[in-house]
């Protein structure tokens, strides 16, 4: 089922766009020999999605070799008893998560994707107060000064630098042709930060954990107050309350407040030194990557870097630019709002789309004990296999994706951009752009099967 029919021979793709991280980078030539893939110019998240060995993959239900019919037939039966189908992974293509969409809304069931945590870190902040956001052309075009918050771009996103920071060519000359990078956060890999567009690297190196109150500081320090330091004798009902109850405006500390010398580690000076660069910049971002801000709270955090944005774009211009997307989570999120009017975590129940961030969030829905069955796409990559749950369940998968337990259906599907064509939705949430057929192996697209399975319903 995964063999392709043309043997050994060679074939090269020119302008491939890589499924594997949500920068899509579009621009990658890839050679195909029999079932075999090589990439010459990708990243090494991307030469190890394309280089993976296929292993040989059956539809299986309960570990029993079957034929895909018989395995459509069997997963329909499952929904069909199902009160409660959840609809998890979600890791998939545009077509793929329609697909998703239509037979949830016909059996009545909810839909989330395996990393909608990540997601939410984002989706509270424009819910309650909005925010100004970039693209990734915009910055690659314009910007002067790039801060990284928190997130390791370099491991996550390895051709950002390369395409986004130090690209050999932008769209206005002299516009972004020098820009100061500055990496907030500890054990970053800033070896990325290199080339003739890069002009200064800073290193802030704070701990995650304590990410929010340099935050805080250069917030402060934006706004034109000052920060004095922490009195020991005051009463602290945080780090960060402690730290600005006394913040004072103007360009002078108060003269009964002596400053502040350090703030997290990282010595006041260098926190004004930041905070005057933004002021200055002509076209700042500040960039990070949800996945990545694991610390507590993680949504105030994005918060914060909002406010920021919203304060200097008073006087100059300014933006965030939101990285992370993987496994296709912006095509979930984009296509789930675009047919029902909410994000992801989106029940049919009860025969009309019903939102809840925390109610229909599938992996404590699973931990609690609720729904009856459990669909699985995991079509990507191999990491975000089949958690471990009680309930019957049926998993639309790339051939070798990791599984905690034996799944009761399994149907291996094809990889969107190499086995099947399609379009994914990149993790800027502006543009969607086309995946090519590679035509490495001749398994099912994961729309076609969700599609059979209704079809059987």
């Amino acid at each position: 089922m995964t063999a392709h029919a043309d043997g050994d021979a060679t074939h090269t793709y020119e302008n491939v766009t890589c499924p594997f991280c949500g920068l899509l980078c579009d621009d990658l030539t890839v050679t195909r020999t029999g079932s075999t893939l090589k990439v010459s110019n990708g990243c090494p998240r991307a030469t190890a999605g394309f280089q993976r060995p296929l292993p040989p993959a059956k539809p299986m239900v309960r570990d029993a070799e079957v034929t895909l019919e018989e395995a459509i037939k069997a997963a329909a039966d499952l929904v069909r008893q199902a009160k409660l189908p959840l609809y998890g992974g979600m890791a998939t293509d545009v077509a793929g998560q329609r697909a998703i969409m239509a037979i949830a809304d016909q059996t009545c069931g909810v839909v989330d994707h395996a990393l909608s945590d990540g997601q939410y870190r984002n989706l509270r902040v424009v819910q309650t107060s909005g925010w100004i956001m970039s693209t990734l052309t915009e910055v690659r075009n314009r910007a002067d000064l790039i801060i990284i918050v928190g997130s390791d771009i370099h491991k996550l996103h390895g051709r950002f630098f390369d395409r986004i920071v130090n690209p050999e060519h932008t769209m206005f000359d002299g516009v972004g042709t020098k820009r100061t990078v500055i990496f907030l956060g500890e054990g970053l890999d800033t070896s990325g930060a290199v080339g003739p567009r890069v002009d200064e690297v800073i290193s802030l190196p704070v701990a995650k954990d304590r990410i929010p109150e340099v935050l805080s500081a250069i917030s402060a320090r934006v706004r034109g107050f000052n920060i004095p330091a922490p009195q020991a004798t005051a009463p602290s009902t945080s780090k960060i309350g402690s730290m600005f109850a006394g913040l004072v405006p103007g360009s002078k500390l108060a003269t009964a407040e002596a400053p502040a010398h350090e703030i997290a580690g990282i010595p006041f000076a260098d926190i004004d030194a930041v905070a005057e660069k933004c002021k200055k910049a002509h076209y700042g971002v500040l960039v990070w990557a949800p996945p990545a801000l694991s610390m507590p709270q993680a949504d105030m955090t994005v918060h914060m870097m909002t406010e920021i944005v919203r304060e200097l774009n008073q006087t100059t211009r300014f933006a965030g630019l939101s990285l992370g997307g993987n496994e296709g989570a912006p095509s979930a999120a984009s296509t789930c709002t675009w047919q029902t009017g909410y994000p992801l975590r989106v029940s049919f129940a009860n025969g009309k789309p019903e939102y809840d961030s925390v109610r229909y969030n599938i992996g404590r829905m699973l931990t609690e004990g609720e729904g009856d069955i459990l669909v699985w796409v995991a079509s990507i990559g191999t990491d975000i296999g089949l958690p471990q749950t009680k309930v019957p369940t049926i998993v639309l998968g790339t051939p070798g994706v990791r599984l905690a337990q034996s799944p009761t259906v399994f149907i291996p599907v094809g990889t969107p951009g190499i086995d099947h064509a399609g379009q994914m939705v990149r993790c800027d949430n502006v543009v969607s752009l086309p995946m090519k057929n590679l035509h490495r192996s001749q398994l099912p697209s994961s729309a076609d099967v969700l599609a059979a399975i209704q079809a059987a319903l």
